[in-house]
């Protein structure tokens, strides 16, 4: 093993795990914080995928360490900490926190903070980040039921979260290349800032940050920062050259979509699956949680439907309604409860023999690999950029599309699916 990944959530893991494959790696995603029994899988990369994002801090920082440890004991050279591109997070942490850990277990003297993804729109000037041309805080994300990010500036956003001080790589710094970058960081250490929030706009940039970083223990950001890895490695000798290889083979059954984001990519991809005659149903989180709504009733609906176009179960909401539900039942409760039943669900699909499923929302795909007992993952072929297609590597045969809510365009639940 070259590279050891710890992502939060489950599609944030599949989605730089895609980034690794791409670039010529040999990568495994498993699921869950590791035990002492777990043996990891013959490869160049091993994605750990966690449900830590909002987790307790503390809860985030014990399993992050754990899964460090075991990495680096597996032969992990290099360490890579995998957040959102959006920077899902709280005055609290999480990531703050785990990024504090585990640069004092790996004893970095510094590290990168960068979240950008210019393939799905997100990129950093400044220390601003953007989706598209508008600010974080000017996007749907502003309402995110779980982390609402209300401030764009990353600087402002992480230094409450760390013991660290943290400091700009700006873009002229980045534009100047990899040793200029490297010497910004060597001198935001010696002043005292050991995190440094990098610019990036561009693959370019990312590639830049990447080779800069070329030799050192730790870097943290969204799935972009891992593109440039790779290369190191190969320029290193460790690594064989890309080749062009396609054996993904999605097992025969039927077809299902099951979506618990609230994010407005997601909401406008459930639009789009009904305008093209794909049938729905809509869980209601009131009728759920006083007992009027279970598995057994939304599975026996599904069941007649099965076998021609796939079903789509949701329970997107706008975000009015999702406040006012979390006010009612309390936020994290709100959530587990239409995740417990989600999980449920999938399991009743697959013994009617789904076996093709795609999952909207990083919270939910964990909640659904969980219950299907899911513990390791194949990286298949490329739906949208950072969304591929996944083979269930145990368990019952399964096709896994895990999609981050903010991911996607506007076909992606049609597209995926007759991909296969």
């Amino acid at each position: 093993m070259l590279l050891g990944v710890i992502a939060d959530d489950l599609t944030g893991a599949t989605d730089v795990a895609l980034m690794l494959s791409r670039e010529g790696m040999r990568v495994v995603q498993t699921v869950g914080v590791p035990t002492a029994s777990t043996q990891f899988p013959d490869a160049d990369a091993v994605v750990v995928a966690m449900k830590s994002r909002t987790n307790p801090p503390n809860e985030a920082v014990e399993w992050s360490l754990v899964a460090c440890d075991a990495l680096l004991q597996a032969g992990a050279q290099q360490i890579l900490f995998k957040y959102c591109s959006t920077f899902d997070s709280t005055s609290k942490g999480n990531i703050g926190p785990v990024i504090d850990a585990l640069m004092q277990r790996l004893g970095a003297p510094y590290t990168i903070a960068c979240p950008a993804f210019p393939a799905n729109g997100r990129s950093v000037f400044q220390g601003h980040l953007f989706v598209g041309a508008s600010l974080l805080s000017d996007s749907p994300m502003k309402d995110h039921p779980l982390t609402p990010m209300k401030d764009s500036n990353l600087v402002r956003v992480l230094q409450p979260q760390t013991t660290l001080p943290v400091g700009l790589v700006s873009f002229a710094t980045v534009e100047n290349g990899s040793d200029a970058v490297r010497q910004a960081f060597e001198a935001l250490a010696a002043n005292g800032a050991a995190i440094g929030v990098a610019d990036a706009v561009t693959n370019d940039h990312l590639r830049v940050l990447g080779n800069a970083f070329a030799g050192q223990k730790l870097l943290t950001g969204g799935s972009g920062i891992a593109i440039g890895l790779p290369d190191n490695f190969r320029k290193a000798g460790l690594l064989l050259e890309k080749s062009d290889k396609d054996n993904f083979i999605a097992p025969i059954g039927h077809s299902a979509i099951l979506a618990g984001s609230c994010s407005a990519a997601t909401r406008g991809q459930i639009a789009d699956a009904k305008a093209k005659g794909i049938e729905t149903f809509e869980i209601d989180p009131i009728e759920l949680a006083e007992g009027r709504l279970s598995a057994s009733i939304v599975l026996q609906w599904a069941t007649p439907r099965l076998g021609g176009k796939p079903v789509l179960i949701y329970s997107t909401a706008e975000p009015d309604i999702v406040r006012s539900i979390q006010q009612r039942y309390g936020r994290d409760e709100a959530g587990a409860m239409v995740e417990h039943l989600l999980g449920e669900v999938a399991i009743g699909l697959a013994e009617l023999g789904v076996t093709r499923l795609v999952v909207a929302g990083g919270e939910t795909s964990g909640a659904v690999v969980s219950a299907l007992g899911v513990s390791m993952l194949e990286i298949g072929p490329e739906i949208d950029p950072g969304v591929p297609w996944t083979l269930a590597a145990d368990g019952n045969p399964m096709a896994l599309a895990l999609k981050s809510g903010n991911f996607g365009a506007l076909d992606f639940f049609t597209k995926s699916l007759e991909m296969l």
